[in-house]
């Protein structure tokens, strides 16, 4: 080879392992940078200057090194573990993290609040000692005070738990607009980031920092859903959440929520996929039907590991919260139009843990309230059948039985939330006299009402066959809610584990080491020194060719 043509040899190295020097610091800088994979040289030989063609080699000359491209150091096959149990690690977090709530709103938690819960718990128990002391002398003003005093407390305490519950589902779903504003905003910016990645690389040019926060985003996306992705020949990144196109061919398909014009509480759909309407100003319609088919999750599927329907933190505050206010008549599988629907329950219901305790909470209210009016009502139609005698025992001036608890609105059903205390019986125990026309005392409606409240004949659920009484129904709910909680953040404590465990495997393919780039640094810095004194030597002889052999 000539030395002219050394000279470049001696060149290429200086260029390339400036270039290395360059990435290494650029990745030094970037060593806490969230999102940053770290960057490495990629070197090759240049083409080589052919001088004969003999056997057995060909004499070839080589032109030094060649600067190919810098690539990122990434795993696919970790990027996607990750991203699906880091979405199932959140979708277990928001899960155990809603049981926790309940606890607290039950006053039976870690720091649960003793005056919602446990006022309950003994709102319950005072109740029951008033109808023991009012069973000792059933026509004691005292006693019939107690008994009504204590009727109002256990409504008020199971008044103010039932509607805790609701404000947090009324608070889920406000977070729910946040995590679907997040998947949209996500969206767009990976379809922006796919149109700057496809621009830079359709030259020469490898947009490693514009990858990085794609990569980025998507690994925030897959904590929101069950996500995948692909990418073409060109860098374009496709992307699918629950198996719906999210970003593809340069558009993105948006979630909307529906508003159920009943509860408040929305509903994601995809937009694309909806029946609209628009109004006569042109605004867009959407209504229940036109919303039917384009919902982004299914929320009736079996939650499982294996089905991968437990993932995304979205899906699962849509399952805590449900869809509306539960009843107790949807433990016996009526619907929300009261009409049986055999397997209510276990589809709408059981998967939702804010709407099974609400479900499980007005059905203890609602035998303990309808036992006590019945057992009134009963009392007044044994003592004198139809008033007959117009004794108007247990009953009022109109000669209706007393009703110690009263319906708000008539037409609705016997929940907690539409009921309240008799004002009248409120104001005047002694209407509750408990004293029969032949001036003895009323044992037998005492006995009825002890045996209401010892009876074991009710069960938490479907799905829970245990007989329980009033006594022991709340603590039994209670000790579901706890255990469920201490399954799931044992799930949830699991998850993280596992998911931290992909992280740091991860992080050793894409994460920055200050040792290895000092290490790295060193050894790029003594090749370019030694490139540099090759192009010395070369000038050398050179200058001693031209200043002494030419001369």
């Amino acid at each position: 080879m000539s030395l002219m043509g050394s000279f470049w040899v001696g060149v290429s190295g200086l260029q390339t392992s400036n270039n290395a020097l360059n990435t290494t610091a650029h990745n030094m800088s970037n060593l806490d940078t969230v999102g940053y994979t770290r960057q490495q040289v990629s070197q090759g030989t240049r083409t080589y200057t052919t001088l004969a063609k003999g056997r057995p080699n060909w004499q070839q000359i080589g032109l030094g090194v060649n600067y190919t491209l810098t690539r990122q150091e990434r795993d696919l096959f970790l990027d996607k573990r990750y991203r699906r149990e880091s979405g199932r690690n959140a979708f277990y977090d928001v899960s155990a993290g809603a049981l926790e709530e309940i606890e607290y709103i039950l006053g039976e938690g870690p720091g649960g609040d003793p005056t919602v819960g446990h006022e309950f718990s003994t709102a319950i128990d005072e109740l029951w000692k008033a109808v023991q002391e009012l069973s000792k002398d059933p026509t004691s003003a005292v006693n019939q005070n107690l008994f009504v005093t204590r009727s109002y407390e256990f409504l008020s305490k199971a008044s103010a738990v039932y509607t805790s519950l609701g404000q947090y589902q009324d608070n889920l779903n406000q977070e729910i607009i946040g995590d679907v504003n997040k998947i949209n905003s996500y969206a767009s910016q990976i379809e922006q980031l796919n149109r700057q990645i496809v621009a830079i690389e359709s030259g020469k040019e490898h947009a490693n920092d514009l990858r990085d926060r794609r990569n980025y985003l998507l690994d925030e996306l897959a904590k929101l859903g069950n996500i995948s992705f692909s990418e073409d020949i060109t860098g374009y990144m496709s992307v699918r959440l629950e198996d719906v196109d999210l970003v593809k061919g340069g558009l993105v398909n948006a979630i909307d929520l529906y508003t159920d014009p009943t509860t408040g509480f929305y509903t994601p759909y995809w937009r694309m996929l909806a029946k609209a309407s628009y109004d006569e100003d042109g605004n867009r319609v959407v209504t229940a039907e036109g919303v039917k088919g384009a919902e982004v999750f299914d929320l009736t599927r079996t939650v499982s590991s294996d089905l991968n329907t437990d993932i995304g933190s979205l899906k699962s505050m849509l399952l805590a919260r449900g869809d509306h206010r539960a009843t107790y008549s949807e433990l016996k599988d009526i619907n929300t139009d009261g009409q049986y629907e055999a397997g209510w329950y276990n589809r709408h219901i059981s998967q939702s843990v804010i709407m099974n305790v609400e479900a499980e909470f007005d059905q203890l209210v609602n035998a303990v309230v309808t036992k006590i009016n019945d057992t009134l009502a009963w009392e007044a139609e044994r003592v004198d059948p139809g008033n007959q005698d117009e004794s108007f025992y247990l009953r009022d001036e109109n000669g209706e039985p007393y009703q110690l608890f009263e319906k708000r609105n008539e037409y609705d059903d016997w929940t907690v939330s539409n009921l309240r205390i008799n004002e009248k019986l409120r104001q005047n125990p002694a209407l509750l006299k408990f004293r029969i026309t032949d001036h003895s005392e009323d044992n037998p409606a005492m006995e009825r009402l002890k045996a209401a409240f010892e009876e074991r004949i009710y069960t938490l659920n479907p799905n829970v066959q245990t007989p329980l009484s009033f006594n022991d129904y709340y603590t039994n709910l209670v000790g579901q809610v706890a255990n469920s909680g201490s399954v799931m953040r044992g799930v949830q404590e699991t998850q993280t584990v596992a998911t931290d465990a992909l992280m740091n495997a991860r992080e050793q393919v894409v994460g920055v080491s200050s040792d290895e780039e000092l290490s790295n640094m060193i050894k790029f810095q003594n090749a370019y020194n030694a490139s540099s004194r090759y192009i010395n030597v070369v000038d050398e002889m050179l200058e001693h060719i031209l200043n002494t052999l030419g001369g």
